[in-house]
């Protein structure tokens, strides 16, 4: 199973919004999603800041702030 990697923030209402737009998407095509909370680590924050969410396929970035359903159908079809 592939996994995409969901960085953000705890009470970021963007990050909620990509979190339950990636649902259907990786029920219907069998991917896990992780997701990992930024605060508290010093790289991903230099890096991200308050510019999150941000979906990652490794550390190839898919999108960000919103789920671009054409970046993610790319991806997936990449993976076929």
């Amino acid at each position: 199973m592939s996994k995409l990697t969901l960085l953000g923030r705890d009470g970021c209402h963007l990050c909620e919004d990509m979190r339950a737009a990636l649902k259907p998407w990786a029920a219907r095509f069998q991917f896990a999603v992780e997701e990992v909370d930024i605060t508290g680590k010093p790289e991903l924050e230099a890096r991200y800041g308050w510019d999150i969410p941000v979906l990652l396929a490794g550390e190839a970035e898919i999108c960000r702030h919103f789920l671009d359903e054409r970046a993610l159908r790319a991806w997936l079809e990449g993976k076929a």
